[in-house]
């Protein structure tokens, strides 16, 4: 089962050191930079961080988006011109880490899980993307190129006076608000799922229904363990003083806070669902049995007074009546056939079938 935890490839080297997983191959990243206040902006594409840093302007409010987080080589370098910590280049390196945030030395760290979900593998596919709030720039950090951020740099680029002037926090929000509204489209995407998996129980349970209701309760608890810790960090940035969102941020972080409640509970809701889909699996198999128990006893109960009449002229007695008797082996299947259906007609009388 996926989890966070450290990765086994740092265990036994000191806090902070930037090592890339074996297996994961080294590939090239992008960095575009977007530089804005209330009356300018300019957009800058680059293939290498240090190349950016002669043209940096913190006099702008600066947005630093960085797609590729294994080349270790540019975090180190991004870290020695923002004066980053080690521990925090580290939690960026390894992306295993739940959503939280902390402090570092003024810079503030982010981090939160970027999820979708497949429905061909019937899985919830898991990134982390990473926020370092310094001064006037804001840095984020995703494993992969991904659109979720689309929405937002074409507000920036569209002159929208709400985020050109409130500066890097309400930029933090703005990304941080395209996250959970991603959510959303996740959780949506799993009711779909779970309508049709419903769908298939009712009409036809099977032992592939059974693993597919397993594996959506797997992917359920995945969720809310991605989910959870977010929900406590916005919390955490609503209340602790020394984050640097003042009182007009805290109204935009409240709403964002709701919001992850809304998916919190929905997943539970989702959770309470797949339990009951178990639940019915699990009746229907049970009624299917008795069905068919209940097929084969009324056969069996049928052959009980058949089994005695055969049984009776079975018998090696040399004075039975019956035995010399033209019409005694048609009567005696009269008498069989006779007493089926009687026991039949009594059996749906009393609708034991």
């Amino acid at each position: 089962m996926r989890k966070f935890s450290r990765p086994a490839h740092t265990i036994g080297h000191p806090p902070g050191t930037l090592k890339p997983k074996p297996d994961t191959p080294v590939q090239g990243i992008t960095v575009d930079v977007i530089a804005y206040d209330e009356s300018s902006f300019k957009e800058q594409k680059f293939s290498r961080v240090e190349d950016y840093f002669p043209l940096a302007d913190r006099a702008l409010c600066s947005w630093v988006d960085i797609d590729g987080v294994h080349d270790t080589a540019a975090l180190e370098s991004l870290g020695k011109y923002y004066e980053l910590h080690p521990l925090l280049l580290e939690d960026i390196a390894n992306a295993v880490q739940r959503s939280k945030v902390e402090q570092y030395g003024g810079k503030t760290y982010i981090v939160v899980r970027l999820l979708d979900f497949d429905l061909k593998s019937e899985e919830i596919e898991s990134t982390q993307v990473s926020l370092v709030l310094t001064d006037n720039t804001l840095i984020t950090l995703q494993e992969r190129a991904s659109s979720v951020f689309d929405q937002v740099r074409q507000r920036i680029r569209s002159g929208r006076p709400r985020i050109r002037s409130l500066g890097v926090t309400y930029l933090t929000y703005s990304l941080l608000d395209a996250v959970v509204d991603r959510y959303f489209i996740l959780l949506e995407k799993l009711g779909e799922h779970m309508e049709d998996l419903e769908d298939t129980l009712l009409v036809e349970p099977s032992q592939e229904t059974l693993r597919a209701i397993h594996r959506l309760k797997r992917e359920l608890i995945y969720l809310r363990k991605s989910v959870w810790p977010l929900r406590e960090a916005i919390n955490t940035m609503l209340r602790d003083e020394d984050l640097p969102f003042h009182d007009q941020m805290r109204l935009y972080l409240r709403d964002l806070y709701d919001h992850t409640v809304q998916v919190m509970e929905t997943i539970e809701s989702y959770r309470d669902l797949n339990a009951g889909m178990l639940e019915t699996y699990l009746s229907m198999v049970s009624n299917r049995m008795n069905e068919v128990m209940k097929t084969l006893t009324v056969i069996a109960t049928l052959f009980i007074p058949l089994t005695f009449v055969v049984g009776l002229y079975g018998m090696n007695f040399e004075y039975m009546p019956e035995l010399h008797w033209r019409w005694g082996y048609p009567a005696l299947w009269a008498l069989m056939v006779l007493v089926a259906i009687a026991m039949l007609r009594y059996f749906k009388r009393k609708r034991w079938f």
